[in-house]
C-alpha cells in the first residue's frame, strides 16, 4: 500500500469523523446522554488523529538533508504513536470518567430515544460507508491470503492500521451506545447510559494500547519481516560470484523504505573492479525483488 493510498484513507476517515462529531455533540447536548457525549469526544479524538497522520504522511516524504541523511520516513511512526496517546487520554479516559460519573449520579435522559438512535444511525452510516469499508478493502487487498492478525503484525504502514482499528472501534462504540440507550429507556434507569460510556472508554483504551505496541517497535527501529529477509538473501545469493551472506541487518526507515546492510563473501581471486561490479549487481537484484530497499550497503569479504 503506497503512502498515496494511505492519504486517501486518512482523508476519508477525517471527513467521516468530523461530520459524525457534529451530530453527536448536538445529540448529547439535547439528550444529556453520557454515552453520546463519550462518542462525541471519541469522534473529536479520531478527527485530531487523522490530522496527526496527515502530518506524519507529509513529513515522511521529505527528501534527505544534512540533518536527516536518511530522510524523515520514521516521522509517521511518531505521529502514529501520538494517535495512541490521544486516543487513550482524549477518548478512553474521558469516556470512562464520564460514564463513571453517570453511574454514580444516574439521571433520566431528557431527549427522545428515537432522536438519539437516528443520530447514531447517521453516524454509523458515515463511519461504515465513508471510512470503514474502504479501509477494510485496502487491508484485504494488501494482506492477500494471510491471516488477519498476522497481516496486522507484518504491516509497516501505521496509517492503515490506525484507520482500520479506529473505524472498527467506532462502529462497535456506536452499537454499545445504542444498546445503553435502549436498555436505559426500557428500564428507566440512567445507570445503563453510564455503563455504555464506560465500556466505550475501555474499548478505546485497549485500542490505544494495541496501536502503541504496534508503532513502538517501528519507532525504535524494527527490521524487515522474515519473508523480506529471505527474499533479500535469496536475491543476493542468485549472483554467481556470491558464496555466502554472513550478516544481514535491516531497519524500516518508513512504510516504503528499508535500510539494508549486509556482509557477503565472494571469491578471493576477484579483482577490485570485479568486486565493484558484484556490489552493483547485488544492489540491483535486491531492489528488483524488494523495491522498498532504498538504502543498501554491502560489505564484501574474500572467501577462503
Amino acid at each position: 500500500m503506497s503512502t498515496g493510498d494511505s492519504r486517501i484513507l486518512i482523508l476519508l476517515a477525517l471527513t467521516a469523523n468530523a461530520l459524525i462529531a457534529v451530530f453527536k455533540f448536538i445529540a448529547a447536548g439535547i439528550s444529556g446522554s453520557a454515552a453520546m457525549l463519550a462518542e462525541a469526544f471519541h469522534s473529536v479524538a479520531d478527527t485530531g488523529n487523522q490530522l496527526f497522520l496527515l502530518r506524519g504522511t507529509a513529513a515522511s516524504k521529505f527528501k534527505p538533508s544534512v540533518q536527516f541523511p536518511f530522510g524523515r520516513g520514521k516521522e509517521i511512526y511518531f505521529w502514529a504513536f501520538m494517535v495512541a496517546v490521544v486516543l487513550f487520554v482524549g477518548g478512553g479516559v474521558v469516556a470512562f470518567m464520564q460514564g463513571l460519573d453517570r453511574v454514580r449520579n444516574p439521571e433520566h435522559l431528557e431527549g427522545g430515544l428515537m432522536f438519539n438512535l437516528i443520530v447514531l444511525g447517521i453516524a454509523a452510516s458515515f463511519e461504515i460507508f465513508i471510512a470503514f469499508i474502504p479501509a477494510v478493502r485496502e487491508f484485504n487487498r494488501r494482506r492477500g491470503g494471510r491471516k488477519v492478525w498476522l497481516a496486522i503484525r507484518d504491516s509497516k504502514d501505521p496509517a492503515l492500521i490506525v484507520v482500520l482499528f479506529e473505524d472498527s472501534v467506532a462502529v462497535v462504540g456506536i452499537m454499545v451506545a445504542m444498546a445503553g440507550l435502549l436498555i436505559g429507556d426500557a428500564t428507566g434507569n440512567g445507570v445503563w447510559d453510564g455503563v455504555a460510556s464506560m465500556v466505550i472508554g475501555v474499548l478505546l483504551a485497549l485500542t490505544a494500547w494495541i496501536l502503541a505496541i504496534e508503532t513502538k517497535s517501528l519507532l525504535v527501529g524494527e527490521g524487515a519481516s522474515r519473508g523480506t529477509l529471505s527474499t533479500i538473501r535469496a536475491a543476493t545469493l542468485s549472483i554467481p560470484e556470491v558464496e555466502t551472506v554472513d550478516r544481514l541487518l535491516t531497519m524500516h526507515l518508513g512504510p516504503d523504505e528499508i535500510l539494508v546492510n549486509m556482509d557477503v563473501v565472494v571469491d578471493g581471486a576477484l579483482s577490485g573492479r570485479q568486486v565493484e561490479e558484484i556490489v552493483d549487481s547485488i544492489e540491483s537484484k535486491v531492489r528488483e525483488f524488494v523495491p522498498e530497499a532504498t538504502r543498501i550497503f554491502v560489505e564484501v569479504g574474500p572467501g577462503p
